[in-house]
């Protein structure tokens, strides 16, 4: 019996799916666990496999079409079964019923251009929301331009998000044929990004359309400038030997396995031929492959163009310094990281009352713990990872601390996730160490680390910085001995970490140096008390003067 399979919600915030690709097709048997289709979602283009065996006999949209969650995506069954019944049952709701006719209202000469611009809105390509806080993004850099053809998988622009810069891959066939915004310009999310199709489609009909649909695009028509011209240097490039042929051009199908495997190898996917279906690269392949050296002579050459440039360098002409006096100033545009930042804590700071607790911890037994731990440990643990785990394990001891202001009510969050702030170049993202209290100080480590790398490489995903529920900031290591910090929402608390430091302190009733590092907690005063956060504070006190008890 024929079994339908509707469009899954593969994100939180998926709506609907753009079928990026088929990777079968009707009259295909298929497996289950077979990869059936690539689906463009609101956040990433993610592969979709079988979890039916049969042949499939209908496919609910071809490539480029959008079905909403729980639209009709596919049905499989027998060979020669009739799907009739089940496609009219899932289109729309049922057949269309006809209507009795009305006197038209407008000229039929007028609606006409409208519904032939409209028929070919499948050319069009909005700004996609590209993180769960996204308005607007940036064009930072255009990679394709007016004219150019694109294939499926070619990367069309680099978008700066609130979050990061990430590569936005065509999903379609076609030349370049308009641009809704210039490098540096904004675009609001589904506003016109650009239009790819065939050459001589009416590009201003279209743009009209889109507007008059509630899009946002200029009506000029596409100019296509002149590419700049290349330095000889760079026009020399192409022809330095290459030490591997490209197997792969564009988007590159490869497994989750073998692209982990690949990352951990250091080997490039671009080089490695794919034996599974449609050329998909499998873990068999990455672990055949075998990259080839470089060529010395390539090597030599590059060294000589170096020594070249760098000779012509040194004889340039000494520019002489601005003189004393001179009034100077460069403006730079905000980055839309910057801004949401300023939006988000400004909003945090003016509707949340914060208050301030400070303590000072004795680190003497955490230095000499940690001095033991790392002589065994796989991955080396910092303090701030020892900060971390006492901050989860206190706030399993302290859940009003672990809850977050809903307006009309509290959320008091059993599990515990823990946000780190980590400065980036355009600002500061935060990503999440999810069931913290459940880790050890070794996987704790590994995690910051592995994050801390991820955002400065601008390759944190948005799965990796939501759902926080208490945030850490130390400035420790940039010799800070103490600040207060911007309550993170929609959490409730916020600890900031000072550095430790050496101070008298009386022990035994003598006065001796001890290592003592200040934190400080800021707190909403909607959720959280004084004494509330004053015993959390001693619970995580405790925690770090006698690091045993986080074993137990």
């Amino acid at each position: 019996m024929a079994e339908v399979i509707l469009m899954p919600r593969l994100s939180d915030t998926m709506t609907e799916g753009v079928i990026a690709a088929w990777h079968k097709k009707v009259g295909d048997q298929v497996k289950k666990g077979e990869l059936l289709a690539e689906v463009e979602t609101d956040k990433a283009t993610m592969e979709l496999e079988s979890y039916k065996d049969g042949v499939l006999l209908h496919i609910g949209t071809p490539v480029g079409g959008k079905l909403q969650v729980n639209d009709l995506l596919a049905i499989f069954g027998n060979a020669g079964e009739d799907v009739t019944a089940l496609i009219n049952q899932h289109a729309n709701g049922g057949a269309p019923t006809v209507a009795t006719p009305e006197p038209a209202t407008t000229a039929p000469a007028a609606s006409a251009p409208a519904s032939a611009n409209l028929a070919a809105m499948d050319e069009v390509v909005l700004m996609p929301r590209l993180s769960d806080t996204m308005t607007e993004g940036v064009i930072a850099t255009w990679n394709k331009k007016v004219g150019d053809v694109v294939k499926k998988g070619d990367v069309l622009a680099d978008i700066e998000t609130d979050k990061a810069t990430m590569e936005l891959e065509s999903y379609k066939d076609g030349v370049l044929l308009y641009q809704g915004a210039k490098a540096g310009e904004k675009i609001l999310v589904n506003d016109l990004l650009c239009i790819i199709g065939k050459p001589g489609l009416d590009v201003n009909g279209i743009v009209a359309a889109v507007k008059a649909n509630g899009g946002s695009a200029p009506a000029a028509a596409p100019t296509q400038t002149s590419p700049a011209p290349q330095a000889p240097a760079m026009q020399a490039a192409p022809q330095q030997p290459t030490a591997e042929a490209v197997v792969n051009e564009g988007r590159i199908l490869a497994s989750p396995l073998a692209k982990k495997l690949a990352a951990e190898k250091g080997i490039d996917l671009k080089y490695v031929k794919g034996s599974g279906d449609n050329g998909r690269i499998t873990k068999t392949d990455v672990d055949s492959h075998a990259p080839a050296a470089a060529n010395a002579p390539v090597a030599n050459a590059i060294a000589s163009t170096t020594t070249s440039t760098s000779a012509t360098k040194a004889a340039a002409p000494v520019i002489p310094a601005a003189p004393l006096g001179t009034v100077s100033y460069t403006d730079v545009p905000v980055s839309q990281m910057r801004k949401v930042i300023a939006k988000r804590l400004s909003e945090s700071l003016f509707t949340a009352p914060h208050f301030f607790l400070t303590m000072s911890i004795d680190m003497d037994a955490a230095i000499a713990a940690r001095a033991k731990m790392n002589e065994l440990a796989p991955v080396k643990i910092s303090f701030n990872d020892m900060v971390l785990k006492a901050t989860a394990m206190a706030l399993k001891q302290h859940p009003k601390v672990n809850s977050s202001w809903m307006g009309d009510f509290i959320r008091y969050n059993q599990h515990v996730n823990i946000g780190v702030a980590v400065a980036v170049d355009e600002g500061l993202l935060v990503p999440v160490v999810r069931f913290a209290d459940g880790k050890s100080l070794s996987q704790i480590g590994a995690e910051v680390k592995d994050y801390a790398q991820k955002a400065k490489d601008k390759k944190l995903q948005p799965a990796d910085w939501e759902g926080s529920t208490f945030t850490i900031s130390n400035l420790g290591m940039f010799g800070i001995d103490q600040f207060t910090a911007i309550i993170n929402p929609p959490d409730s608390c916020i600890l900031a970490v000072g550095g430790i430091a050496q101070e008298p302190v009386v022990k035994k009733g003598q006065v001796v140096a001890g290592n003592v590092m200040k934190v400080t907690l800021s707190c909403d005063h909607r959720v959280v008390d004084g004494a509330t956060g004053a015993a959390f504070l001693q619970t995580l006190k405790q925690l770090l003067e006698e690091p045993v008890r986080m074993l137990v």
